[in-house]
């Protein structure tokens, strides 16, 4: 069923076929599957669409508040129409604001800000959930080329693994799922990193498998050493969640099993390999996420600037209070 809004043509989705939805959405985080995974977690899930493009949006409750904040990741660039309906929609709702992420080159706009009218006030995000940069590799290459490309050490450490005899399987199924959940959290707890919960994680993967969400697993001798979830939707491959284990690590099983999930990208058809969020070129080796940048600067991607992350602001009192009390919770639980 459709619900038309009167004001700007913006149509609520309540039901909709889901091979048409995916037809239309942009991303993985745009998927009919990721929405109904979200509502399984007791997510509050919006889906609209104006003639073209579809926009799914999720609704979070503060703790211990009356008010809200809707996130749209991933999209394409909202028009005004789209932006006009939400903040429309936020006023009805008790939304603070609408973080929004579109998944769009900052090379294809003119501008990265949003061309609006006076009433709205969109401001640069402080806390952005994803990373401004990703690296992306061109999967129409050749095997041959694609090795040609990579960092000389990363084609060593792909051929070491492959000489000492670690051997990397597909298994896109429950079994490979749980491989990987493990050394996920085990990989979480080492760099102290706060993940999702199992849960959510099984929820994803629950909704995903067999359509998007795909499991590698490298093995040396029958012992699970890393494993990858990886996802697959429109023409472009995603390596969005990874895990290892503190065994063998002079195997390089990290370095052959990211190498056999290009070629299963390309198996699938993919056109472009986004490796989910990098530092930006020339980055600092002190900062915390130099090791995973390098270790996929290694494969010859293009480093790619995304637009960015904006906050389309509902309630601007609301808002300011709700940043002083996001630093406060950094400062004294982080």
């Amino acid at each position: 069923m459709e619900r038309r809004n009167n004001l700007n043509m913006i149509k609520i989705i309540d039901n909709f076929d889901k091979n048409n939805w995916n037809e239309k959405a942009f991303h993985p985080l745009q998927s009919w599957n990721w929405g109904e995974a979200r509502k399984e977690m007791g997510i509050e899930v919006l889906r609209i669409t104006d003639s073209k493009n579809v926009f799914q949006i999720t609704i979070h409750p503060i703790p211990y508040l009356p008010f809200k904040i809707g996130y749209l990741p991933r999209s394409v660039m909202p028009s005004k129409e789209v932006l006009e309906f939400l903040y429309d929609y936020g006023r009805k709702n008790k939304i603070i604001f609408f973080k929004i992420e579109p998944y769009v080159k900052k090379s294809q706009v003119l501008s990265s800000k949003f061309q609006i009218n006076s009433k709205f006030k969109i401001l640069n995000s402080k806390h952005p959930l994803f990373p401004d940069w990703t690296q992306v590799l061109d999967l129409t290459k050749s095997e041959e080329e694609l090795l040609k490309s990579m960092k000389s050490k990363t084609r060593y450490n792909i051929k070491l693994a492959q000489k000492k005899g670690v051997v990397i399987k597909e298994e896109s199924n429950e079994k490979g799922y749980q491989i990987f959940e493990k050394l996920y959290f085990e990989t979480c707890r080492r760099q102290k990193y706060l993940g999702h919960t199992p849960i959510y994680h099984q929820i994803i993967w629950n909704n995903l498998k067999k359509e998007i969400a795909y499991i590698l697993v490298a093995y040396y001798q029958n012992i699970p050493l890393t494993a990858y979830e990886l996802f697959y939707f429109k023409d472009t491959f995603y390596y969005p969640y990874g895990g290892s284990s503190e065994e063998y690590r002079n195997l390089m099983a990290t370095n052959l099993i990211m190498w056999e999930a290009i070629k299963l990208g390309k198996r699938l058809g993919a056109k472009k390999f986004d490796m989910w969020g990098s530092l930006a070129p020339n980055y600092d080796m002190k900062n915390d996420w130099s090791g995973f940048t390098k270790f996929k600067e290694g494969y010859g991607g293009e480093f790619t600037q995304m637009v960015g992350s904006y906050d389309l602001i509902i309630n601007p009192w609301q808002y300011k209070i709700y940043n002083f009390i996001y630093s406060l919770r950094k400062i004294f639980f982080f």
